[in-house]
């Protein structure tokens, strides 16, 4: 999907070819799998080649999320196909310091986790910044890793991820181009976006050794992985922009054999799927149109109504004209598809003529069955519509996926525990047990080290906790907790953020709720910015028992909605159902948030955005109100907004 450029003036190119604002080659995947399979593939050839040719193949490497499924594709090719890696000779980018290289946060341990402990890699072959080194030996250090990679000839290949602040390894903004290996501190971004694996932002260690930029452009063959609308505008930023030291990663565009291998969402800001027509010919189909009629809009501030043909014309869409008339007409065919996407009647309207409403009329009353991968995305993604659709008689069911239990803090549970203690002795209750897992728990939290994960007993109570909060939740909206269910996916419970791949126990759980309620609407978490994280293995889940179940009678009359959390919404040429909330539903939404106290004030897995889910929630329910009201459209104080996924 690469073409050719010139860099110097991107809007200048020769008649008949695409121009492309892109100074490195960027090859844009459906998703992050297929993209995983192409560079695993690169790898394992390269492997093969340096075999027959009786060579070492140097790799450099990197960990967190982008790669893991790389590693599992290269394993699987070692056990299935006999792909051998005897000859291959590693060197990764980077270490916490200070880190034990047990630790569950330890880099060394992910790459045995990984990688290195289903290979057949020799120990001496794989090389990584120590954690442990004395302070006054890092320099040192540095400088024999950076020789032990001159003296196996250089890197073949380096495999690297990227920050969201353009880091690549540990080379925070403000690196130079010349940096060495070093000992670095830690960007503040860098630190809070690690916050959600270490727990909490006060355990991420400030300082890291990496392998500087030099070493990195050193590699004959460069690929950067990233996955997900988080890594777009830094995508863009490295590809596009100019090289500064403000985004490490654009110093990569002086490399002459690097790759940037992305999936659609971490491409999403790229000129040439932003605003394709800017760059080449497309295809004006109803979405390309609307995608461009509402940029159009948003980017000169004027309502579509008031879009004229030199608006059109001056930003490269003529050709749009061309073929569907004046702009007056194309105007108000996207507006009244805008408007039509308006609703207050979200499992939709009784007696109503339900041709330009979102949603059937028929059956009035609706069983509704919302899937909620953590036990608070509920109220935090769609509370006003899940408030809605209760108000308006219809039978709702919500499935809570996983317990959430590692997203409670330590202290939050020995309060709970401590509660039970007191409960019992207040009220005489004869059963010693609870005082004893209370200490055995209060014992092992203040001894604990970052090698262990809570005793089994610990991860109930949490559970617990977020349960409780879910039930709580249930009765304020206005439904029988008997209508809450708690699937705890196997999955999920394996005591760290890292989760296990979905296995067939999983999908069975959530074949068998769809069987259980037999919907007619289904909502579910649409938003897979990390696809290594829980809401999109939830999805997969979701999806593969949808594809188990839509022969069944009923599913025929399933309609399948997709939410999105806290942090992002979707496009507005996207959007196929807004439900609008008036200030009083915003209000109830944010009472029924705060039945999660344990996800409130300090929540463990608070990431780099410091505002509370609450706050995210209302600030993007009224970005997407505000949205369509600088379109033209109605107002109002906030939104809720969804996509039909089609079975």
């Amino acid at each position: 999907m690469q073409t050719a450029s010139n860099v110097d003036n991107p809007t200048s190119g020769t008649i008949g070819q695409p121009i492309t604002y892109e100074k490195i080659a960027t090859r844009i995947f459906a998703n992050s799998k297929e993209a995983s399979a192409a560079v695993a593939k690169e790898i394992a050839d390269l492997i093969r080649k340096k075999q027959k040719e009786g060579k070492p193949c140097v790799l450099g490497l990197a960990t967190g999320s982008s790669p893991k499924t790389v590693y599992a594709l290269l394993v699987k090719m070692h056990q299935e196909e006999g792909l051998s890696f005897k000859n291959v000779i590693t060197f990764n980018l980077d270490e916490y310091y200070p880190m034990e290289p047990d630790s569950i946060h330890s880099y060394h341990r992910f790459m045995k986790e990984q990688l290195f402990d289903h290979v057949d890699i020799p120990k001496e072959n794989y090389y990584l910044p120590s954690g442990t080194v004395p302070g006054e030996s890092i320099a040192d250090f540095c400088t024999s890793y950076e020789n032990k990679i001159n003296a196996v000839g250089g890197l073949d290949f380096q495999l690297l991820g990227i920050g969201g602040n353009g880091h690549v390894g540990f080379n925070e903004p403000g690196a130079l181009i010349n940096s060495r290996t070093r000992l670095i501190t830690l960007d503040h971004s860098t630190r809070s976006a690690a916050s959600m694996e270490f727990g909490g932002l006060h355990k991420v260690p400030r300082k890291a050794i990496t392998m500087g930029i030099t070493p990195i452009l050193n590699a004959r063959r460069i690929v950067l992985l990233a996955w997900g609308e988080r890594k777009a505008t830094v995508i863009r930023q490295s590809v596009e922009g100019p090289v500064t030291e403000h985004v490490p990663a654009s110093y990569l565009q002086a490399h002459p054999n690097v790759s940037f291998v992305v999936d659609e969402s971490a491409a999403s800001e790229l000129t040439r799927v932003k605003t394709p027509w800017a760059v080449d010919t497309v295809v004006w189909d109803n979405k390309m149109i609307k995608k461009a009629v509402t940029y159009l809009s948003a980017t000169l501030r004027k309502p579509i109504l008031k879009l004229t043909d030199k608006d059109y014309n001056d930003h490269g869409m003529s050709d749009l004209l061309a073929q569907h008339g004046s702009s007056y007409e194309i105007n108000i065919d996207v507006f009244n598809q805008l408007q039509h996407t308006i609703t207050g009647w979200p499992g939709g309207k009784p007696n109503a003529d339900d041709t330009n409403r979102p949603e059937r009329a028929e059956p009035a009353k609706k069983r509704v069955l919302i899937f909620s991968p953590h036990p608070d995305d509920d109220i935090i993604s769609m509370g006003g519509t899940f408030q809605r659709l209760v108000d308006q008689g219809h039978e709702v069911h919500v499935a809570y996926q996983t317990s959430g239990n590692i997203a409670v803090a330590d202290d939050e549970a020995l309060r709970f525990m401590e509660f039970v203690v007191d409960f019992d002795q207040n009220f005489e209750v004869k059963s010693a047990k609870s005082k004893d897992l209370f200490g055995e728990a209060k014992n092992f939290l203040r001894h604990t080290k970052d090698s262990e994960i809570d005793t089994p007993e610990i991860r109930q109570v949490k559970g617990i906790i977020r349960r409780g909060e879910a039930k709580a939740t249930c009765r304020f909206v206005g439904i029988p907790t008997e209508n809450a269910h708690f699937l705890n996916m196997p999955f999920y419970e394996t005591g760290t953020v890292q989760k296990n791949p979905i296995s067939d126990a999983d999908i069975k759980i959530i074949e068998d709720i769809i069987e259980e309620i037999k919907p007619h609407q289904i909502y579910a978490a649409g938003d897979f910015a990390d696809p290594h994280g829980t809401h999109k293995v939830c999805w997969d889940a979701i999806e593969a028992a949808l594809e188990r179940s839509k022969h069944k009678t009923f599913m025929k009359d399933c309609w399948v909605w997709l939410y999105r959390g806290a942090w992002a919404e979707w496009d507005i040429y996207e959007i196929e159902m807004a439900v609008p909330m008036s200030p009083d539903q915003v209000l109830k939404k944010r009472q029924g948030i705060f039945k999660h106290q344990s996800q409130k004030d300090g929540v463990v897995f608070q990431g780099e955005d410091s505002r509370e889910f609450w706050q995210r929630a209302e600030e993007r329910n009224r970005g997407t109100a505000q949205l369509y009201d600088d379109l033209g459209l109605a107002e109002y104080e906030a939104m809720e907004a969804f996509v039909r996924w089609k079975l």
